[in-house]
């Protein structure tokens, strides 16, 4: 089962993956296809974080540009990084 939430700002689509090694959450940004998978342990450490400090991942504005791989930043390239 897949759950899409959505807002202005995003939308994502949320499912329990058991393919690996233990359940994991797998959630995809459904504009760029972008997917993490999240296992139980980083799950619970990102419940313990307070919103303050998840602020500065959240600016809406900086999923509007290609993120820089620190690979080619050192290589003097400005290849946007590939997920997956």
């Amino acid at each position: 089962m897949v759950l899409r939430l959505s807002n202005e700002f995003a939308a994502v689509e949320i499912e329990r993956d058991d393919s690996g090694n233990g359940p994991r959450l797998k959630i995809r940004d459904a504009r760029s296809g972008r997917a993490v998978m999240l296992d139980p342990l980083e799950l619970s450490a990102l419940a313990a974080v307070r919103h303050d400090e998840l602020a500065p991942l959240l600016d809406p504005a900086r999923f509007d540009r290609p993120r820089i791989s620190a690979r080619s930043r050192r290589n003097g390239k400005d290849a946007p990084e590939r997920n997956g």
